[in-house]
């Protein structure tokens, strides 16, 4: 009997038993369906992550110092003799000074994140305006007080008009010489961007009671200086501080690598959890595929009196198996994309099968159906023809 043969009788035998066959192939079903499911839920919260790093910027290198006394800190001017220093590893540096304070334009209050950063800041986190400019060289030297605004401040402060305008930061008037172009503008604050203040980190320093900068962003020049921008920043920290207890500088390129390596060993014991569903299905195939063979021992008996051999009667027994596990694979797919889709867009991830995903469940499970199909394939084609023939 050939292949094409084989197969048609065994999706002939699947229609003719609907219940029975659906409730054989569900555990394959269900398996395959969590498999997907993960996967792609796994690669949406992966995509994001990512996303939300290359935001802040993939090449960022961030120093927190705590100084050990007076004698020994870490001013702005030496980190920016830092970055001249190494131009080719370094490409820019920022001061960070967060600021603890209240946002007014006229009788309107926001809660903001207001920030101190210098003039390459942008080039550090890439940051796009829609109008006006950022922060310019002179602004931080002069403690000018003008800021740039995120998205949503401008649209709730000066409905989409807030270029030229002023506002009062812990009662200090600033002007907006710039606005942020907003994440996703159909959807309004959806990142941090969006409802942050940008002032120069002279002012920042100053409204902060005139305390000590302890924190600075660095980018380095490409992926493949991150490392010696990171050796170089820690050697002059070494120096100028004495020892590595006081300072810290944080990779987001290490980062990332640090929250793939987590996700992937969270996705693979998920997707280890998942495959017992497959083995069970696994083994309710070989049930019923046992069950099968005592059914139809007459005919196989009838089949080996006529000429089939061994193989023959292997093989048509494997094919229907993995016919099986196959068309639950399938339908265990189609759910797993469909729900995928559904639970993606409620948890805030695009969640989208790969088609290497969709291939790999597929292929194990017929894989699945082969192998638990061998045991009882094999039992029919050792069975002896005038036994089978005398079976009742």
């Amino acid at each position: 009997m050939s292949f094409s043969q084989s197969f048609r009788l065994a999706l002939k035998s699947l229609v003719t038993s609907k219940m029975r066959s659906l409730l054989t192939m569900l555990g394959i079903i269900i398996g395959v369906a969590a498999v997907i499911i993960i996967i792609s839920l796994g690669d949406g919260m992966n995509n994001m992550i990512n996303s939300e790093f290359e935001k802040m910027g993939a090449n960022l290198l961030q120093v927190e110092v705590m100084s050990p006394n007076a004698s020994r800190t870490v001013t702005d001017d030496e980190m920016y003799r830092l970055a001249a220093e190494n131009p080719g590893t370094i490409g820019a540096v920022s001061p960070s000074v967060s600021v603890y304070a209240s946002v007014k334009a006229g009788g309107d209050t926001v809660s903001a994140s207001v920030s101190g950063v210098g003039e390459e800041f942008p080039a550090i986190q890439s940051v796009e305006l829609t109008s006006g400019r950022f922060l310019h060289y002179t602004d931080v030297e002069r403690m000018q007080n003008v800021c740039v605004i995120g998205a949503w401040i401008d649209q709730e402060l000066f409905n989409g008009a807030g270029l030229g305008q002023t506002l009062r930061i812990n009662g200090y008037e600033y002007t907006v010489i710039g606005v942020v172009e907003a994440s996703d503008p159909d959807a309004v604050p959806t990142s941090y961007s969006d409802n942050q203040v940008y002032i120069p980190y002279t002012n920042a320093t100053r409204l902060n009671h005139d305390a000590v900068i302890t924190s600075y962003l660095f980018s380095a020049t490409s992926d493949q200086t991150n490392n010696a921008a990171k050796a170089a920043i820690e050697a002059r920290l070494d120096q100028l501080l004495g020892s590595d207890d006081y300072y810290m500088v944080i990779s987001m390129s290490e980062m990332m690598s640090i929250m793939g390596d987590i996700q992937g060993t969270v996705m693979t014991v998920l997707v280890a959890i998942a495959g017992i569903s497959l083995l069970v299905g696994g083994i309710g195939i070989m049930n019923i595929m046992l069950v099968s063979v005592t059914e139809r021992t007459r005919e196989i008996g009838i089949r080996k009196s006529l000429g089939a051999k061994r193989r023959d009667i292997r093989s048509q027994f494997i094919i229907e198996a993995g016919t099986t596990s196959a068309v639950g694979g399938v339908i265990g797919i189609v759910l797993g994309v469909a729900l995928a889709r559904a639970v993606g867009p409620v948890v805030g991830i695009e969640a989208a099968a790969s088609l290497t995903a969709i291939a790999v469940s597929f292929g194990v499970s017929v894989a699945v159906g082969v192998i638990f199909g061998y045991l009882p394939a094999n039992k029919a084609s050792r069975l002896n023809p005038i036994d089978a023939l005398r079976y009742e």
